[in-house]
């Protein structure tokens, strides 16, 4: 993209350099407006760089008097401003008319920031009878003045807004941008500017917060701004549950199965010690200008119920959790506030009205009980799921602490529901009992939630720390506050393509996950399934029931693995093979065969393990090939009498070829001979079903084998201590794997003869049950592949191959761990058909809400009030033009939702 660029840079930078002096222009002998001679004042935010007159310049600019102007002097262009050119801005009036009674701002020093630099303009109030106060002659021009009596600084509105969305998606600070105006302004830093730095500040606060209102509607109540509730001006999410709002009128009496989770609050609760805040003014000295009205709790109450409430230590009983066990103990000199803790809509990612709130000394459970039913204490549902990184410690003796909060925070339990569960993100640092107790995956009516809402949230909120670290304690609640606003909305309109995207993927994932699951029963005996179904069900109805999802059995360790290891091997022995001799049958030549291939595939292992140094084991795996040569020989005997075209066939190879290994011999098995061999039907038809057989027996060692690895690997992290001890493991576990290396091979050796004999065997069908058998699909039963998590992940279709005896009392461990996967299997089928159940009642919320925040703004555009005209044509403009942006979403949203509802009709047209 730059090769033309670097063709013609020298040809940019010149015209970049033209522009410098008059280009076309310096041939103007006359101004093009008065035909006066000379003209040499230019505009640089005019098009076109026209040069004129000075009267005629100040005239043009009439309307426009923060444009910055540059006068040339013979030589070069430079700054002129148009208050010094004889410009003054009169307000009150229009353009070009005289006030009969003008005052001069004061001390006719009057600066206005704007989006490119800071200006000083000639500024003359309107003094007349029917005039209005300076700072309103200065709203009505759209600059926003710093002070109320005697204004002398003002930011337009243009600056403002830019601003303010500059600094909601990249953090930049107010003293970063008010720089880049100042050197936009004057880049050498030689002039004399006025410094207004603070009263930026001021506008800046002022004007995040009255947008603020403006958005939420309280400049069209009839109640004055002091009587706003709490909570009122925050965005709210839709697609959560609100009675009145976005839930059928009936949902009260919905179906149990249905008012216990698809109308239940998702919300997680979190602590950030990043937010902190330096030990600068008081809460007297800067109060915040909606206190409690947004997002942050209101404050004094909050602080006297805290002071009034000792918080003794609490230790963990479980992993050693920091926020638990040094609550007290965070470092905190030279801080006022240590962080803030919230409660975030789980599902969406929002922060929930009055669900943040400042942490003094650390993550405090009375300090988390406040934030959490000061936003609670509204909610008028049944079920509400709670996620917490230390759930599992915070929720014990949680109603004892809730009985002791202020009466203002009144919350009863009584007819309600909780769940209490920890983020999937966090859970693996707890104990065992705390990973299934408080999990997500095994929790029922939660879909896909992970309950790591908070953390996406503090990604965007982290970089503004080091400007509100600095501020008081007003001004930074109020630019939090305002933070978190435009996050909710941002993820308010996002919901569009945020739900599309997951309702997609749930319906692929649910059909995958049903069917792994049917299969899995499929491989399963009914009576089993009915005691494990009970069992799992019993557990779910309130968790007093045994965990089925815990193990039951003492899995093997490293030694009883190795003396198991040691009685294969001795029977293996002992077995050897059949004797070949001139009366063998076509079966047992066949079997035979088969097993000479085993042992083939066990030498060549043993061949690629034997070290160069290692005579000993070279003379044994010599032995070894010797004895292999000599069962080959004798079995190829009996083999030319079933198969005579195996004699040419040995031949060629012979005369062709260098002296072979026995472990690289070829067999000449049936399915390992060309199609235009002779060969009896009868023979293919015996080694077809001797494969089956074999393919199934590899499967069923495969996965006792792996089952046994992924044993040894748990007990090695768990108890091998020291380089002796883990060295021994590893051995252990290497020779467990050559083990499965082997198998896996047999596996391939016998389904590869399968697909060589399906052209001959045209009746025969290939068992569906068999498949390739890929190295990922080589894995225990829990195991999980590169990038999966425990509710993604499938289980491997070896174990769904042939049915499992769970009866068979020889391996008690794998019969148990068959019982938790099948309990484990069923919750991610269950979680995943949830969520498509829950993603599409959250899409039906989200466009009811609309609808209903709709009608609310058209009501307001409706009310007729005892204002002006011109202000009443203004609030129902604004409240209309509100009702039309939800409008707007809700068709957006529906438009996008249509492909993936539709998927999802058309898959149940098909069940």
């Amino acid at each position: 993209p730059h090769k033309d660029f670097f063709e013609l840079r020298h040809t940019y930078l010149q015209e970049m350099i033209r522009l410098e002096g008059r280009g076309t222009h310096m041939y103007d002998k006359e101004c093009p407006q008065c035909k006066s001679p000379g003209p040499q004042y230019r505009c640089v935010d005019c098009h076109g760089g026209i040069l004129y007159c000075e009267g005629c310049m100040v005239k043009k600019h009439a309307e426009a008097p923060l444009h910055r102007i540059k006068a040339w002097n013979g030589t070069f262009f430079e700054s002129k401003t148009l208050k010094d050119m004889g410009l003054r801005v009169q307000l009150g009036h229009p353009p070009g008319v005289r006030c009969n009674n003008p005052k001069q701002a004061y001390a006719n020093d009057f600066v206005v920031i704007d989006i490119h630099g800071i200006h000083q303009v000639g500024v003359d109030f309107c003094q007349c009878e029917t005039t209005h106060n300076d700072y309103q002659q200065l709203l009505r021009a759209e600059w926003f003045p710093a002070s109320v009596s005697d204004p002398k600084t003002a930011a337009t509105f243009r600056v403002l807004e830019n601003f303010h969305l500059l600094s909601l998606e990249s953090k930049s600070s107010a003293y970063e941008f008010y720089r880049s105006l100042s050197r936009a302004t004057d880049n050498l830093g030689i002039l004399e500017k006025k410094d207004r730095y603070d009263n930026f500040l001021i506008m800046v606060r002022q004007w995040r917060h009255l947008k603020m209102l403006k958005r939420t509607g309280r400049g069209h109540v009839s109640e004055g701004l002091d009587e706003t509730p709490e909570g009122a001006c925050a965005v709210q999410c839709p697609a959560c549950p609100h009675p009145g709002k976005n839930l059928p009128d009936d949902w009260e009496s919905a179906p149990p199965h249905k008012s216990r989770w698809l109308y239940g609050l998702f919300v997680a609760i979190d602590a950030n010690f990043r937010l902190k805040r330096k030990a600068v003014s008081r809460e007297e000295l800067d109060p915040s200008f909606g206190d409690g009205w947004a997002y942050f709790v209101k404050e004094q109450p909050f602080q006297d119920w805290l002071a009034s409430q000792p918080d003794p230590p609490h230790r963990s009983s479980c992993s050693n959790h920091k926020a638990v066990n040094m609550a007290n103990t965070k470092f905190a000199r030279g801080l006022a506030v240590t962080g803030v803790g919230t409660v975030d809509c789980a599902r969406h990612n929002m922060k929930l009205p009055c669900g943040v709130g400042n942490l003094i000394a650390g993550e405090r459970y009375n300090v988390m009980d406040y934030i959490l039913f000061s936003t609670l204490r509204w909610a008028q549902l049944r079920v509400f799921k709670i996620s917490y990184d230390i759930g599992c410690q915070w929720f014990k003796n949680l109603w004892a602490r809730v009985a002791k909060l202020p009466e203002y925070l009144a919350f009863s339990p009584i007819g309600r529901i909780f769940h209490f569960l920890v983020p999937k993100f966090h859970l693996p640092a707890h104990i065992l009992s705390c990973r299934t107790r408080f999990s997500f995956n095994f929790t029922p009516g939660v879909g896909r939630t992970d309950g790591e809402a908070p953390e996406r949230g503090w990604a965007n909120i982290n970089p503004v720390a080091s400007s509100t670290k600095e501020m008081g304690p007003g001004h930074r609640k109020d630019t939090l506050n305002d933070f978190f606003g435009d996050w909710n909305w941002k993820k308010t309109t996002g919901l569009g393509l945020e739900l599309h995207r997951k309702l997609s993927i749930a319906i692929a994932r649910r059909a995958d996950h049903q069917e792994d699951f049917i299969d899995m029963e499929r491989t399963l005996p009914q009576p089993q399934l009915t005691v494990w179904l009970k069992e799992v069900e019993a557990w779910e109805n309130g968790q007093t029931e045994p965990n089925p999802f815990e193990s039951r059995v003492q899995k093997p360790t490293q030694l009883s693995v190795r003396l198991e290891l040691a009685k294969r091997e001795a029977k293996e022995l002992a077995k050897g093979l059949p004797t070949t001799h001139s009366e063998i049958t076509r079966g047992v030549l066949i079997a035979a065969g088969i097993d000479i291939e085993d042992l083939q595939r066990r030498l060549r292992a043993e061949r690629q393990s034997v070290g160069q140094n290692a005579v000993d084991h070279q003379v044994k795996v010599q032995n070894r090939a010797n004895a292999l040569q000599i069962r080959i020989e004798n079995w190829a005997k009996a083999q030319v009498l079933h198969m005579p075209a195996v004699v040419m066939l040995r031949s060629k190879r012979d005369s062709s070829s260098k002296p072979v290994n026995p472990e690289s011999i070829t067999l000449y098995l049936p399915s390992q001979l060309p199609l235009t061999a002779t060969c009896g039907l009868q023979l293919r038809e015996i080694e077809w079903e001797l494969r089956v057989s074999q393919a199934h027996d590899a499967l069923g060692n495969l996965r006792q084998t792996l089952q046994y690895r992924y044993y040894l690997y748990k007990d090695k992290d768990r108890n091998a201590r020291g380089q002796g001890a883990n060295t021994r493991a590893h051995n252990i576990i290497d020779t467990v794997t050559s083990k499965i290396k082997a198998y896996r091979d047999a596996y391939r050796d016998a389904y590869g003869a399968l697909l060589r004999l399906k052209p001959v065997l045209r009746k025969h069908a290939l068992p569906s049950e068999l498949r390739v058998l890929r190295d990922a699909d080589v894995r225990a039963m829990p195991e999980e592949l590169d990038g999966e998590t425990e509710g993604k992940r499938r289980i491997s279709w070896i174990w769904l191959a042939s049915p499992l005896d769970p009866y068979d009392e020889n391996d008690p461990a794998l019969i148990d761990t068959i019982r938790v996967e099948w309990c484990k299997a069923r919750a991610r089928a269950m979680r995943w058909t949830e969520e498509v159940e829950l993603l599409v009642e959250e899409m039906r919320r989200t466009i009811a809400f609309l609808k209903w925040q709709t009608e609310w703004w058209v009501r307001y555009g409706e009310r007729r009030t005892l204002a002006v005209p011109e202000d009443e044509e203004g609030s129902r403009a604004y409240a209309l033009r509100q009702a039309s942006n939800r409008r707007a979403l809700a068709l957006n949203f529906t438009s996008k939702w249509t492909e993936s509802l539709s998927m999802l009709q058309s898959k149940h047209s098909h069940c």
